[in-house]
């Protein structure tokens, strides 16, 4: 069944179609991105410019907003940092061109929730929504205590077991392993757990997330190199399947 199917079947069962605002200046890309969200069931608002972005932003509601950086009249980090200041809290993935890492930064400091760099693929950017929106859709409760497999952990008490006796996790591992339990069977990105785990006001590499997740696979996966519970997503990040 196509995606398109798919949302008018959603339609049909009264669920409300999500609404994105595309504020992209490059003809072809906006024009992939219109034709690729509309294929995705979206209904699709475009702006060529950061003062049309902007009026739209704050006069159609959306439920998403695609956000070019670099964009004629206002650009897209003052669009994020206006619309955050006036209370907004409507997810935004920002788009960036190759080598603008101190945009990325900015963006993120300014309250964007996720960016990808260009060029990338539908796919990479229709995943990264759907974990954002996924994240973003209500307020989740925090799980106490988990158990998975023959591990036992208990976010509070900060007590793990694997198996019958005692698992030394850090208190950075537990962040990691209470945001995955929090989300099990989302697509995380780096970046989503760069801003949950570390804030990006320390800002450190995403290597550094790499780095953290070898060594908690090293304690909770029986086969660390063949992991069943921490799962890498090629290109966007990682998933828990625990």
């Amino acid at each position: 069944m196509s995606a398109r199917s798919q949302q008018s079947d959603a339609d049909d069962k009264g669920q409300t179609t999500r609404n994105v605002l595309i504020v992209e200046d490059d003809e072809a890309m906006a024009v992939a991105l219109r034709d690729g969200f509309d294929y995705e069931g979206f209904k699709v608002t475009m702006a060529r410019d950061g003062a049309e972005g902007m009026r739209l932003a704050t006069s159609t509601s959306p439920d998403l907003i695609i956000l070019d950086v670099m964009l004629p009249k206002v650009t897209g980090l003052d669009i994020c940092k206006r619309l955050r200041s006036d209370g907004s809290d409507v997810p935004i993935i920002m788009l960036t061109a190759r080598g603008q890492e101190v945009d990325k930064v900015l963006g993120l400091k300014m309250g964007a929730d996720d960016y990808v760099t260009k060029p990338f693929s539908f796919l990479e950017l229709m995943a990264r929504v759907d974990a954002l929106l996924r994240r973003t859709s209500g307020h989740r409760e925090k799980i106490d205590q988990y158990t998975f497999g023959d591990i036992f952990v208990n976010f509070k008490t900060h007590v793990a077991k694997k198996g019958d006796g005692p698992l030394d996790l850090s208190a950075r591992e537990f962040q990691l392993l209470q945001f995955f339990v929090d989300h099990r069977g989302e697509v995380i990105s780096r970046e989503q757990l760069l801003d949950a785990v570390w804030g990006y006001e320390n800002m450190p590499f995403t290597r550094t997330v790499d780095m953290h997740i070898a060594k908690l696979r090293k304690k909770i996966e029986d086969s660390p190199h063949e992991p069943k519970y921490l799962i890498t997503i090629h290109r966007v990040g990682y998933k828990f399947l625990g």
